[in-house]
């Protein structure tokens, strides 16, 4: 199953190739960022009031979020194709996978999504809905941990889409696992998840002057994926016979 293009150009919809229309891919990227949004939020959360441990926090936090990018690409990328993620549909804008249109469209879905999906956490544990996040992001190593993360995440995606197609859910979900560990910001790789965590004041925030320089480096790390991917997998040039004899 094609999924994180265009799921109307693709006809990546129900059995039988049927596209789904931009409302409802609309309304599948706001729901799926905000369940991602509200289960990293809503398991850190969870994950700080059962220990004082911060590996175990983290792990706590981790493990959910692998989880739920499985459930929610496999579920919703049939219908919209499955972004949840600024970066990844501005990627898809520039392969003309998805229109421009479209494009901004999942891009403001995915951020209502996500600062709904913080809410839904906060609500769930009787925290104030909306609290600004105190928790400092910053530096040099932050910004190229986020630059790391998300180089890796789309080149995974595109990798993922050029040799198995069925595996992208699971190589998405794998990945960012791994992530959250080996990079130091622990992989936010989502411009929307960065807006919507600014408004968090917990385990999984950031605070707001702290984001524009994730999404920035967000943003170069896509770029830079989309390029080395482009040249890395390519379909290899045909070796005429001549050439194939010697």
């Amino acid at each position: 199953m094609q999924m994180l293009g265009d799921a109307a150009s693709e006809n990546a919809g129900r059995p039988g190739g049927v596209a789904f229309d931009l409302p409802r891919r609309l309304a599948a990227e706001a729901l799926g960022t905000a369940m991602l949004v509200a289960t990293v939020i809503g398991s850190g959360i969870m994950a700080d009031r059962l220990t004082a441990d911060v590996a175990l926090s983290l792990l706590g936090n981790t493990i959910p979020t692998g989880a739920i990018l499985v459930v929610l690409i496999t579920t919703l990328g049939p219908v919209s194709g499955g972004h949840f993620n600024p970066a990844v549909t501005f990627v898809f804008g520039l392969r003309r996978e998805i229109g421009w249109l479209a494009a901004l469209g999942y891009i403001a879905a995915q951020i209502v999504g996500g600062i709904v999906g913080t809410l839904v956490a906060h609500a769930m544990f009787e925290l104030p809905l909306v609290e600004i996040s105190a928790t400092v992001r910053s530096g040099q190593g932050q910004w190229i941990a986020e630059l790391v993360a998300t180089f890796g995440l789309v080149f995974v995606i595109l990798a993922g889409l050029r040799f198995r197609g069925d595996a992208v859910p699971w190589l998405v979900g794998l990945y960012i696992t791994a992530a959250y560990w080996f990079t130091a910001s622990t992989s936010f790789a989502n411009p929307a998840v960065a807006i919507a965590r600014a408004f968090s004041n917990t385990f999984a925030g950031i605070r707001p002057f702290d984001v524009p320089a994730f999404i920035g480096a967000e943003l170069v790390g896509a770029l830079l994926a989309l390029t080395f991917a482009g040249w890395l997998l390519a379909e290899p040039k045909a070796v005429t016979q001549g050439r194939a004899s010697q």
